[in-house]
């Protein structure tokens, strides 16, 4: 039995976390920063925290922690909602043992009246993310289920005030917004059964007088909810996890079910912060199959260069523009399967149409890797359309109420993943694929949200998500050395679980370059460059209608990986002279944009963004004005994160935006080089032509002796 008052100590590399337990049903966090000394008594310091009882309260006065109890006046929300029958249960967990191990703990409660198991489990991995997980186990006779169950109820240090959420649309995703954390409750959820563009399943909080910032992810590529709470004294409270079910998880005797993880770091500061996240996606943790993908292609993808006008003959010359200014891979967008002539159609017939290839995909395949490309195939394998041959062969494996007819979005519907004949055909269709044609790389797209939520045999919705990773996984075992790339309308579906069986995310639909760098401004503080596909599109962008320049277009896909969405054809023998150049350039410098210390530049004009990512001997940072400036002399760029003690030979690699470079003082030693000290270039900076909108600038940073 845990007596109130034993503490634990779990440290990270820059962190500390200290818990404490608060009684025989509780555990709380009694310290959580930076990391503690060895010698901390860690009596002292947690009953230096404690605040004594006040008047209104309890003569027990409940606590928050990881198991708060509201049946003791605890005025927040609980971690878990369990029914039988059609009645709430009302637990009493007693804390029975805690588990530490170098960088996990584990917590078990028993409720023995229910004969209910339930587990904690806190891990610190690389970068000093912390996992945090629910595991409930009923060894009862009677059916228990689970209306609702958090991942985390984290108790949030008392500096953090303001939290800043990503929440957007199709097309404008990743929105920043912040805003104070003040008495009451701040709810994001999610439905659709995807992450999302919600925005609740990735947050930062920090503070408006106080060093430190906490990032927040929710791991999970389906519904969720996240609540932030600060009751009446200020405590404040984080509760992540999956959403409300609409039909509850039943678990039998000895059945288990398990939360999905829930993620967070935290840092001194936010750049900091972006640093612990990056190391954190790089590692085996989340990339598990980094070691497949090598150097990041540039991607040629069909559709804003083709859309459905498509048949083998304009691939192939489309191939052709592709191979000319220096791409790697080829992409076959939609369009090439039986009966996709638009989007009202066949959508689950993933064979490959014969009018549009009467011989397969092999001569267009054979024809792009004698270009030296190798070749990649969308797919949509979720869904189905109503005009389709699978869709009149088995209507009832579509996602819903089989008595009533399912609302289309996109004129398609969701297939029911949990249906094991579903899941059957789906791995054959792309494992036939597969198999018959060297494909080396899928981009997975996901066009409709699931709704229904239940499926039609009353399988909780949870399980359509469990069923995706099962498929994902089947596929990858079967197909190892296939890449495959998570979309869902652009960025609808980024998370760090399906990270783990992709290798690159699409975040969004939207290539017009000024948007861009605001939705990959909000994505890099979480992502790092190589998993963000980053493309030139055409202009005008089919998305805004707005025009822009090659040169921009491009410098602004380079931080990323790059990829082109534009027909080469269409452009002038300028245009595509200034494309290959840039391509030339990624190909240069994409083995430091994916490994070395990323930043986000902060600059006094609101309308420049700014990148820099920084290597052992070399750096390259990016300037790019989205407005005509305020002031025709735009302050100097500040470039953090170099070696302040060391030098660096300063260069702005060609080709330079035509306008903007027509203001440089010295064209020549720009060009040439010049030696300033990393101290310097954070400190001053360079004073750079950012006048124009639509101006981007690349900087090249090489450390030399003196």
């Amino acid at each position: 039995m845990v007596e109130t008052g034993e503490t634990w100590r779990l440290d990270g590399e820059t962190i500390t976390l200290v818990f404490i337990a608060t009684g025989q049903d509780n555990i709380n966090l009694a310290y959580f920063g930076r990391r503690l000394p060895e010698g901390e008594n860690l009596d002292a310091l947690a009953r230096s925290g404690q605040f004594g009882k006040h008047e209104n309260q309890p003569d027990t006065p409940p606590v928050g922690g990881f198991l708060p109890n509201v049946n003791a006046g605890y005025r927040g929300s609980a971690a878990l909602q369990l029914q039988r029958a059609d009645q709430a249960l009302l637990t009493r967990f007693i804390l029975d043992d805690v588990s530490v191990s170098q960088n996990k703990v584990d917590f078990i409660w028993l409720d023995a009246d229910h004969r209910l198991e339930l587990q904690l489990c806190w891990e610190i991995r690389s970068g000093d993310m912390i996992y945090a997980r629910y595991t409930l186990k009923n060894e009862g006779e009677e059916t228990a289920y689970v209306k609702e169950m958090a991942s985390v109820m984290l108790p949030l240090p008392a500096q953090l005030d303001r939290m800043t959420q990503f929440a957007g649309r199709w097309t404008g995703e990743m929105q920043a917004k912040t805003r104070a954390m003040e008495r009451g409750s701040i709810e994001l959820m999610s439905h659709g059964g995807k992450s999302g563009f919600s925005g609740g399943d990735w947050l930062v909080l920090d503070s408006s007088h106080a060093a430190g910032a906490l990032g927040y992810h929710f791991a999970w590529s389906g519904d969720h909810r996240v609540r932030i709470e600060v009751n009446e004294d200020g405590e404040k409270m984080l509760i992540g996890g999956s959403a409300p079910e609409q039909s509850a998880i039943p678990l039998g005797k000895h059945e288990i079910y398990q939360t999905p993880v829930a993620m967070f770091a935290l840092a001194t500061d936010q750049a900091a912060l972006t640093a612990q996240f990056h190391q954190h996606v790089r590692s085996k943790h989340v990339l598990h199959r980094r070691d497949l993908t090598g150097p990041r292609k540039v991607h040629l993808n069909s559709w804003e260069a083709l859309g459905f006008d498509l048949d083998e003959s304009r691939l192939i010359a489309l191939a052709d523009h592709a191979a000319e200014i220096g791409i790697e891979r080829f992409v076959l967008d939609d369009g090439w399967f039986k009966g996709r002539r638009s989007t009202n159609a066949g959508l689950g017939d993933w064979t490959v149409d014969t009018d549009l290839f009467p011989l397969g995909l092999k001569p267009l395949i054979d024809h792009v890797q004698s270009r030296d490309m190798d070749f990649g195939l969308w797919v949509e394998p979720e869904m189905v359309s109503p005009d389709s041959d699978l869709y009149r062969a088995h209507p009832d494996w579509v996602l819903g109420d089989r008595s009533n007819c399912p609302a289309t979005e996109r004129h398609q519907l969701a297939l029911d993943l949990c249906h094991q004949g579903v899941a059957d055909h789906l791995f054959a269709c792309i494992d036939r694929l597969l198999s018959d044609n060297d494909i080396s790389y899928l981009k997975w797209d996901h066009n409709r949200r699931n709704f229904p939520l239940a499926s039609g045999n009353g399988i909780p919705e949870y399980m359509q998500t469990v069923s995706l990773y099962a498929l994902l996984d089947r596929i990858q075992t079967a197909h190892p050395d296939v890449e495959i790339e998570t979309c869902s309308s652009g960025g609808g579906r980024v998370d760090l679980a399906i990270l783990g069986y992709c290798t690159r995310v699409w975040p969004s639909d939207n290539n017009d370059p000024i948007a861009r760098l605001r939705i990959m401004d909000s994505w890099t503080r979480f992502l790092p460059l190589e998993v963000l596909g980053n493309h030139v599109g055409p202009s005008p962008n089919p998305v805004t209608g707005r025009r822009s320049e090659t040169d921009f277009r491009a410098k602004v896909a380079l931080f990323g990986h790059m990829g082109v969405e534009a027909n080469p054809a269409d452009m002038s023998p300028g245009e595509r002279a200034n494309l290959k150049a840039h391509i030339a350039l990624y190909k240069e410098w994409r083995a430091l944009l994916h490994s070395g210390d990323f930043r986000r530049l902060h600059h006094p004009d609101e309308g420049v963004y700014g990148q820099i990512a920084v290597g052992e001997t070399r750096a390259l940072a990016m300037a790019a004005q989205t407005r005509f400036a305020e002031n025709f002399n735009v302050a100097p760029l500040r470039l953090p994160g170099l070696d302040p003690d060391a030098y660096y030979e300063v260069t702005l690699p060609e080709p330079w935006p035509e306008k903007a470079s027509a203001y440089l003082t010295d064209p020549d030693i720009w060009r040439d080089g010049m030696i300033l000290s990393g101290m310097a270039l954070a400190e001053r900076g360079l004073a750079l032509p950012l006048t124009h909108p639509e101006t981007a600038w690349l900087i090249a940073l090489e450390k030399v002796k003196s």
